[in-house]
């Protein structure tokens, strides 16, 4: 049996049986970032690929260190490893689309693609293979404190004499010309996060995975094998420690956003910040997407699909004829403008 994202639950891919996966009622959990470090400083580091026997066929095969389950590549019936690191995913977001509905939605958003050479498009529909898949992820809970200095600037207005041509005549004219007066400024500002996202894995461009957000966190489950069946998933290759970098580069975004407010007046410099993060907390979970990866001229192109909101986000090529063409006709307009403007009258 493998898990339906139509129905929610196991289903038999031969006579349609359901099975249903009961989900605890119990709080998923956060964990101490800095007791979560502890335990990544005492596993030992990986890297062989692991070898897998096969529970219905006895077939044997192996699949990288970092996969935790998998399809049997001779019988086709889903397989599940334990994890090699000590901190596992507790959580997970159940696939919502099916891999029909994944692929009406990459067609969709291939079609809308500007730029994209013709034959690419209509090469692409029919052509791709989708691949369910689990990857891992952070989320990152953390009060920051901030200290910083910069500067605030207030428009003011002087009264100058400009020349100007009018009716080709030279004449000068009084106008008010904006002026900014900029004064040193200190400060401090507090801030609480909760669910900083962050993609867990190393095996996908980092770029495409933050394309694909936002998640809807409200929909996780409590980890149950069960979700996996019929789909490759991955353990965290992101460690802890590099995926609370990446948090702080996200929340370092909201915090001078938060200081240019603090500072206030019509602009804003900031100079130095200088956060201390406490209280954080961490989970580690398992988000749904389709991918795909599609071989055109000889050059490979990657595709993600949340599978919980339908997003798409990918890599392209363009039409080097298309975009030719395009600045030829703004040319021409901005050429014919110039010939009526001179010609008029």
């Amino acid at each position: 049996m493998t898990f339906s994202p139509k129905v929610g639950e196991l289903k038999c891919n031969f006579c349609d049986t359901v099975d249903p996966i009961e989900n605890s009622d119990r709080e998923i959990r956060e964990y101490d970032y800095y007791d979560g470090l502890n335990i990544e400083e005492s596993q030992p580091q990986f890297s062989e690929p692991k070898e897998i026997s096969c529970a219905k066929c006895g077939g044997s095969f192996t699949t990288k260190s970092h996969i935790i389950s998998s399809n049997c590549p001779y019988c086709s019936t889903p397989t599940v490893t334990e994890c090699i690191n000590k901190i596992t995913p507790e959580s997970l977001l159940p696939f919502v689309l099916t891999q029909k509905e994944a692929k009406e939605r990459l067609h969709k958003w291939i079609g809308s693609l500007w730029f994209a050479p013709t034959v690419f498009t209509k090469y692409f529909r029919g052509n791709e293979e989708l691949q369910g898949l689990y990857i891992p992820h952070w989320s990152y809970d953390s009060n920051t404190y901030s200290i910083y200095s910069g500067e605030r600037g207030d428009t003011y207005y002087v009264t100058v004499r400009q020349r100007v041509m009018v009716n080709g005549k030279e004449e000068f004219r009084d106008v008010q010309e904006a002026r900014i007066n900029w004064t040193p400024v200190d400060g401090s500002v507090s801030l609480t996060f909760d669910d900083v996202i962050i993609g867990g894995c190393e095996t996908l461009p980092r770029n495409l995975i933050d394309s694909i957000s936002p998640w809807n966190i409200g929909g996780l489950v409590h980890f149950d094998q069960r979700y996996l069946s019929g789909f490759e998933s991955e353990e965290y290759t992101t460690t802890l420690g590099r995926g609370f970098e990446y948090a702080k580069d996200e929340m370092g975004k909201t915090i001078r956003n938060r200081i240019r407010s603090d500072i206030g007046g019509d602009e804003q410099r900031i100079h130095n910040v200088n956060t201390q993060y406490d209280d954080i907390l961490y989970k580690n979970m398992l988000f749904p997407i389709w991918t795909a990866t599609f071989k055109w001229k000889d050059k490979s192109y990657r595709y993600l699909i949340n599978a919980q909101t339908g997003r798409v986000a990918g890599e392209r090529p363009y039409s080097i004829a298309k975009i030719a063409l395009l600045i030829v006709i703004i040319l021409s307009i901005v050429a014919a403008a110039i010939y009526y403007d001179q010609n008029r009258g």
